[in-house]
C-alpha cells in the first residue's frame, strides 16, 4: 500500500470516529485485529446495538462509491473477523449488525455517510 493511500485511510477514520461520535456512538475498539484480518472500528450505537464498521474512503468517484468497494469477500472476512469478537468477548446474545462508514474526500470538501446493515452475516 502507497504511502499516499494509507494517509487517506488514516484521515477517513479520523473523520469516521469523529462522525460517529457526533453520533452518539460509543466506540470499543479501533483496528480489531485477529488471524482472520481485522474491522476498523467496533462500536455501540445510542440503542446499544454492537456495530461491526468498515471504514471506506475515496478522494475521487472514478473507481465508484466507498461503500461498493466493500466486496462480497471483504464481507466474508470481516463476519469471520467479528465472529472471532463475540466469542472471544461472551457476546453471543447480544444484538449486532455490519455497517459501513462511506467518507469521500473530494476538493470541495469531504462527506461522511453512516451505511446502517450494509450487509448480513455471511458464512463461507
Amino acid at each position: 500500500m502507497t504511502d499516499h493511500r494509507k494517509r487517506l485511510g488514516a484521515r477517513g477514520e479520523e473523520l469516521a470516529l469523529a462522525f460517529l461520535k457526533k453520533s452518539r456512538f460509543t466506540v470499543l475498539v479501533k483496528n480489531y485485529r485477529c488471524r482472520y484480518g481485522e474491522i476498523d472500528i467496533i462500536a455501540r450505537d445510542p440503542g446499544q446495538v454492537l456495530s461491526f464498521i468498515e471504514v471506506k474512503t475515496r478522494s475521487s468517484q472514478s473507481h465508484g462509491t466507498p461503500q461498493e468497494a466493500v466486496t462480497v469477500r471483504k464481507q466474508g472476512q470481516i463476519c469471520k473477523v467479528a465472529l472471532e469478537f463475540i466469542q472471544r468477548y461472551r457476546l453471543e446474545n447480544k444484538p449486532a449488525r455490519f455497517d459501513v462508514v462511506a467518507v469521500n474526500l473530494l476538493p470541495a470538501g469531504h462527506t461522511v455517510e453512516l451505511i446502517q446493515n450494509a450487509f448480513e452475516l455471511k458464512l463461507f
